[in-house]
């Protein structure tokens, strides 16, 4: 019987083991890892079925059905140290290429669970991507998901990811590849911050036509783009709707439904003038006079020779009686029959497309960045059909990292600070000890006082 059990438990282990290895491999399994001081315990999310293994107890649980269904999870935490391995580095920029690195920064959460992947090299074309199994959302949602942190307060770069089709030749990836969807934030100085959110259609690309601002603090933030099957959207950031519509509205994926009609004429009698000069009005009779006269306050000089130097004249100034140009009074025009509108008429070259925004196949997700200042670090990439699910997976993971680090940060400015003080204490303490001996080496010496003179001999003086 106990063979049997270690039997169990060594098979539990392995399978356990198989799923997390190829938990990128076969892009429909997503993984979490949970650590305390008994046991690891690993839960597995794979085509609608969870399994979980306890490394030390080997307690099974067996599948049951989940609503959604994940198609790739990566959160680079010490889990996934072999990360390397599944996301494949593009060569197409040779030596302006950046690199990748694993770190969790300057300030975090979790040691552990906020590593992340972060630019490492200034002024560098950053290209990365990893594929999962090919998915289709032409009738489900797709979310994409992913947290992004500015910790070097970026001054111009990319943030965001892209989804690729299944045809992506990967280690030569470049900005010009074809990719369905492009989504995140892009900043590059104070007046240009946006959030990209582009489709491709038809292969071209298309913008969204609102204004959507990034955050650009340096702590970690949540980007979510929901597309749903009914053709709408929703781009969310740390969990909170920012922006939300239609498709077909938001973006010129399709001619106008509606066009001028090209029949339609203005009529000759229609009067569009709002006012018109008042047929009573007259120019005064003394209205018009120079702009300029002479200035009679001028005199000739008394050494002006007309031979040498020409006729004298007067310099010019400017007329105070002059009021400019002389125009009619404006009364209501009594033939105004308001702007005309020109008609408008279906556009025979508009088609709604049920098919915008949905993709039969998407199995490769990226950064193609460019960078001037790097350092900023993605993590916890999830791309999803389960809204609810990613909500309260964004919830789980941003909120205590975002709270945590905060706290981190201030307490090592808090620290930074008192450092500075002690040092500026120090340089002036330092300071005015220097002046202390410079005022020494200042002051003058005291003058040497007169030798006493021996008293005389009596015996010497007998003059006296």
């Amino acid at each position: 019987m106990k063979a049997l059990t270690l039997l169990i438990a060594l098979i539990g282990v392995v399978t356990a083991e198989v799923f997390l290895d190829e938990r990128f491999s076969d892009g429909a399994v997503s993984t979490a890892a949970m650590r305390n001081s008994n046991d690891l315990i690993k839960s597995l999310r794979c085509n609608g079925k969870v399994f979980n293994f306890k490394s030390k107890l080997m307690t099974f649980s067996l599948p049951r059905p989940l609503p959604g269904f994940f198609i790739f999870s990566s959160s680079f935490d010490v889990a996934f140290a072999a990360w390397e391995k599944r996301w494949i580095q593009s060569t197409n920029k040779g030596e302006t290429a950046g690199k990748f690195v694993l770190t969790h920064g300057k300030f975090y959460g979790d040691a552990e669970k906020d590593l992340g992947i972060q630019t490492s090299q200034d002024a560098r074309f950053y290209g990365l991507s990893t594929k999962f199994k090919p998915f289709s959302n032409k009738e489900k949602p797709l979310v994409l998901q992913f947290t992004v942190k500015h910790e070097q307060n970026i001054d111009c770069g990319g943030g965001y990811v892209k989804l690729f089709d299944c045809s992506l030749q990967q280690d030569d990836m470049h900005g010009d590849s074809p990719y369905l969807i492009m989504f995140g934030p892009d900043i590059c100085g104070p007046s240009n911050k946006k959030v990209h959110v582009i489709f491709n259609y038809k292969g071209k690309n298309h913008l969204i036509k609102k204004e959507i601002r990034p955050k650009d603090d340096v702590y970690t933030h949540l980007y979510t783009l929901i597309v749903k099957p009914d053709q709408t959207y929703e781009v969310l950031i740390d969990n909170e709707k920012v922006e939300s519509g239609d498709l077909e509205s938001d973006w010129d994926f399709l001619p106008a439904k509606t066009i001028k009609d090209p029949e339609a004429k203005k009529p000759e009698d229609w009067d569009d003038r709002a006012k018109i000069d008042d047929p009573e009005d007259a120019k005064p009779a003394d209205w018009d006079v120079p702009e300029h006269i002479a200035d009679p306050e001028a005199k000739k000089p008394e050494d002006w020779d007309d031979e040498m130097d020409g006729e004298w004249e007067p310099a010019m100034i400017d007329n105070p009686a002059f009021k400019g140009e002389w125009k009619p009074k404006q009364i209501d025009n009594p033939a105004y029959k308001g702007v005309w509108v020109h008609p408008e008429i279906d556009n025979p070259e508009y088609a709604p497309d049920a098919t915008i925004g949905k993709y039969d196949e998407s199995c490769i997700i990226g950064f193609d960045l460019w960078q001037v200042k790097a350092g900023t670090i993605f993590d916890n990439v999830l791309i999803t059909d389960d809204v609810e699910e990613a909500k309260k997976i964004g919830d789980e993971l941003w909120t205590a990292t975002s709270k945590a680090e905060k706290k981190m940060k201030e307490a090592q400015e808090e620290e930074e600070r008192k450092k500075m003080e002690e040092e500026a204490k120090s340089k002036k303490e330092d300071n005015e000890d220097e002046d202390d001996e410079d005022h020494d080496d200042d002051e003058p010496s005291k003058p040497a006082a007169p030798a006493e003179e021996p008293e005389a001999d009596s015996g010497d003086h007998d003059e006296l």
